[in-house]
């Protein structure tokens, strides 16, 4: 796939039946902003983008849908009526465009009685490159084809119905004709750009209580579900290895651990790596012992903000600047700049230990800890120097301060800073970052979140980042160039 012309991206939401939508098509641009009042549906077009996202990784539907609130019921449109089988169900899609031109995925999905993806439609190139249906309800498959263009028009194969066709293509086709190759570029280049997602969601409650969590901390131990799909274990080498929340078993000799104290979002998972909490994106697994460069990795609910703070401003210090600035002009009082100290203090180790052990905080603060590697290395906390006035602890900022610190934070970085799956096929330069961020100005004043929304104009015109948001009042992007506003409910 020749990635250096165009990179992928997502350009069309398609939310045909869909929560409260039904025949919704959002045009996305670099940098779209989704408005509207309550209920208007702000939220589940961030959620089906999500969906799409998790499956085009190669995701289950299962564990996909199993972190929705609500369940997969909840994603089929209200006032929907059963077939006469007892069939009800929701419809959603995208249009990708890069190097192969724009290319259309369209997803039909059962949710009664029994959840499977009955549809799936891939076009592109003027040529209908897949297609899926049913047509054997008591088997676990859909019967498949896809262009050929050979001797044969059309291969035809049965796929598994809890599984994303599309980004199974890779596997099944042997590219040996004109057709075939197409079929490979276009479906490399949608799992490409849906890929590329990560859900933004800065939960100041589970910062500033993430030291709270005790037994979560251990190898061993299972986090605390903080947020929406928190603890939940990602899929690695084809496995799905956790399910949703705190309280899984421990795994492949591993101790089962204990669950972690209310908010000890992404403590250590029972096979030895921090998993990830917060609003879409699943935790890591690792194969066995902690991953030192993992503990650098931002996760979705930012829990772990001080251990990215402590290794980008070591890896990037003109970034770390251009953040300091970003967060000076959010904060009330003087920034003169932003790091990261050792904590608990020198000499503490012994009540560390012991709060620990108890399952609670040595200090009586929870405050904002990280551990940048395996238990025993030294904790961190982020703090603000405030000059003369002296360093400000970052779990004492307000809540609308710490959701900016946060995506100012990932709009400043990329995949590698960010606890999501790279596409490790494409190098980083070529790479298009997409943050999914629900209410973008939740908690700030309107002088914040213009502020936030002009910083990811900056960032958004380079070319490497792109932004779907939704906000309350569209009048903070007002008269900045290259936001596109969408008003929902209108």
């Amino acid at each position: 796939m020749n990635t250096d012309s165009v990179r992928p991206a997502v350009t069309e939401l398609r939310l045909s039946a869909f929560k409260s939508h039904r025949g919704v098509t959002l045009p996305l641009g670099p940098l779209t902003l989704l408005s509207g009042g309550s209920g208007s549906g702000k939220s589940s077009a961030l959620q089906a983008y999500a969906i799409l996202a998790r499956l085009g990784s190669g995701e289950s539907l299962a564990r996909v849908l199993g972190e929705v609130a609500g369940g997969p019921s909840a994603c089929v449109p209200a006032g929907a009526r059963p077939d006469e089988q007892g069939r009800r169900g929701f419809r959603i899609g995208c249009t990708v465009d890069g190097p192969v031109g724009p290319v259309c995925l369209d997803l039909a999905v059962q949710a009664e009685p029994e959840l499977r993806i009955v549809g799936e439609r891939l076009t592109g190139g003027g040529e209908t490159l897949l297609t899926t249906a049913l047509t054997d309800p008591t088997r676990p498959a859909v019967q498949a084809a896809w262009h050929t263009a050979g001797t044969t028009p059309v291969t035809r194969a049965p796929l598994p119905d809890d599984r994303l066709g599309t980004s199974l293509l890779p596997l099944r086709v042997a590219g040996k004709t004109a057709g075939q190759r197409l079929v490979l570029a276009a479906a490399e280049q949608v799992v490409v750009a849906l890929r590329s997602a990560f859900v933004c969601d800065p939960r100041p409650e589970v910062m500033r209580s993430v030291g709270a969590g005790g037994a979560g901390e251990q190898p061993g131990g299972v986090g605390g579900a903080a947020g929406r799909g928190g603890g939940a274990g990602a899929r690695r080498n084809g496995r799905a290895r956790s399910g949703a929340g705190g309280g899984a078993s421990g795994k492949a000799g591993s101790a089962p651990g204990g669950a972690g104290g209310a908010g000890a979002a992404g403590a250590w998972g029972v096979r030895g790596r921090k998993g990830s909490a917060g609003s879409g994106v699943a935790g890591g697994w690792g194969d066995g012992a902690p991953e030192q460069h993992d503990e650098g990795r931002l996760r979705s609910a930012c829990d772990n903000l001080p251990t990215v703070l402590a290794r980008t401003g070591r890896e990037c210090a003109r970034r770390h600047a251009v953040l300091v600035a970003a967060v000076r002009e959010a904060c009330v009082g003087p920034v003169e700049g932003l790091r990261t100290v050792p904590h608990p203090p020198a000499g503490a180790a012994a009540s560390v230990a012991g709060a620990v052990a108890g399952g609670g905080d040595a200090s009586g603060s929870p405050g904002v800890w990280a551990t940048p590697g395996a238990p025993g290395v030294e904790r961190v906390r982020a703090v603000l120097d405030r000059g003369e006035l002296g360093e400000l602890p970052v779990e004492q900022l307000g809540d609308g301060e710490l959701r900016f610190l946060a995506l100012a934070l990932v709009l400043l970085t990329g995949p590698d800073v960010l606890a999501m799956d790279p596409v490790g096929e494409v190098p980083s330069a070529h790479q298009q970052m997409t943050v999914l961020a629900d209410g973008m100005d939740r908690c700030m004043d309107p002088r914040q979140a213009r502020e936030l929304v002009s910083l990811a104009v900056r960032m958004t015109e380079r070319g490497h980042v792109r932004l779907l948001g939704t906000v309350r009042d569209p009048e903070v992007a007002a008269g900045l160039p290259g936001v596109q506003v969408l008003h929902l409910g209108v």
